[in-house]
């Protein structure tokens, strides 16, 4: 396959409502989308590097300066025969997952649809339908919350998680469990907490969370094994989380019982699919996270979380979630029994709407031949 051409687009999508975590407010997201052109097909790709660096160290600027510098022109004018073969031209670029994830999700989808597969398929992905959850930022008050609770549930989501931080905590989870004692509830702390919150922990472990994600810090991994070991409730991890290798780590220190995988958090598919793999080889169970993407990225999620041993319900919500107009046709929504389809036609399965990226994209830039 003959890459030809390649474009960035930097978008700006407004939210419906301001999500707000521990690490501040988001009124809109930013990120890049990546077009490949290459013999005759076109591949979407998505960036979730954001605005700021609060999540990660990459954001918008630094993604696409590796994206246009050095990842694009590594493959660029090429004749690519394999995914593995395109990784390797760029394995040099140390880091920077997140631009190297949006440009993988441009090849993935430009191969699968040379061979006419959806990528669920180009991908081993085994299921028809997968389970999804919801994230709820955290909101002015308990009874707000469980307002926003009541809605998702009637609109079929099998699975609720909500932000918290400090101060911001048990008075949640507490009220939630006495109104939902059977909700499937899990808690994400986006490295809010240090270890002198154990007792705070532990208090959780009487209300029967599904896991408690990445409480302490983005990069740690040994202190969260300290924390398990006091701990009945799963933890698991995200931030933590960038390769194989950290996921090898962290399941041999029992630091966590559960791992979160990203594909722009561990740069793309392909390190999504070896830390599946291993993790199925341990029996650890995997779940398919969200960084708000929009329907390309979203797609690519939803491929990504039919694999097998994704068993837990992803946060893959409806694109209505977090955008009053997606930039894919059809958009994604949950079906009555808190599923999401598995898109089938060849590639993401959705099509790009031209008119409504247009309307979001700040700038762009093409590389030709």
């Amino acid at each position: 396959m003959r890459i030809e051409r390649i474009e960035l687009r930097h978008v700006k999508m407004v939210l419906v409502s301001p999500f707000v975590t521990s690490m501040g407010t988001e009124y809109d997201e930013e990120h890049i989308i990546v077009r490949v052109d290459a013999d005759g097909v076109t591949g979407w790709g998505e960036s979730v590097a954001e605005g700021t660096p609060f999540y990660s160290y990459e954001t918008v600027p630094t993604a696409w300066h590796i994206l246009k510098d050095f990842l694009i022109p590594s493959v660029l004018g090429k004749d690519i025969q394999s995914i593995d073969e395109a990784i390797a031209g760029y394995a040099k670029v140390r880091g920077h997952m997140m631009a190297k994830a949006g440009i993988e999700a441009a090849l993935w989808d430009a191969f699968a649809k040379t061979k006419g597969i959806s990528l669920s398929s180009m991908i081993g992905g085994t299921r028809k339908k997968i389970d999804v959850g919801v994230s709820i930022g955290i909101q002015d008050s308990v009874a707000g919350l469980i307002k926003k609770v009541e809605g998702y549930i009637s609109e079929g989501y099998k699975r609720i998680k909500i932000k918290i931080a400090p101060g911001l905590d048990m008075q949640f989870v507490e009220a939630l469990r006495k109104e939902f004692p059977n909700l499937l509830l899990q808690v994400d702390a986006n490295s809010a907490y240090t270890l002198d919150d154990i007792d705070l922990f532990k208090k959780m472990d009487h209300y029967n969370l599904s896991l408690i994600e990445q409480p302490l810090g983005y990069e740690d991994i040994y202190d969260h094994s300290k924390l398990q070991r006091e701990l009945k409730t799963p933890i698991c991890l995200d931030e933590s989380i960038h390769s194989l290798d950290d996921t090898r780590a962290a399941i041999e220190l029992d630091s966590c019982r559960i791992i979160n995988i990203k594909p722009g958090r561990v740069g793309g598919f392909t390190e999504s699919k070896r830390i599946h793999d291993y993790c199925a080889s341990m029996n650890i169970p995997v779940w398919c996270g969200g960084m708000l993407e929009s329907g390309i990225g979203r797609a690519g999620n939803v491929a990504l979380a039919s694999l097998s041993n994704f068993t837990l319900p992803g946060d893959i919500s409806a694109s209505k979630r977090y955008y009053k107009h997606d930039i894919v046709d059809p958009e994604f929504v949950v079906n009555p029994d808190g599923t999401m389809d598995v898109p089938t036609k060849p590639g993401i399965g959705v099509d790009v709407n031209i008119k409504m990226l247009d309307q979001v994209t700040v700038r762009s830039e093409v590389q030709k031949m």
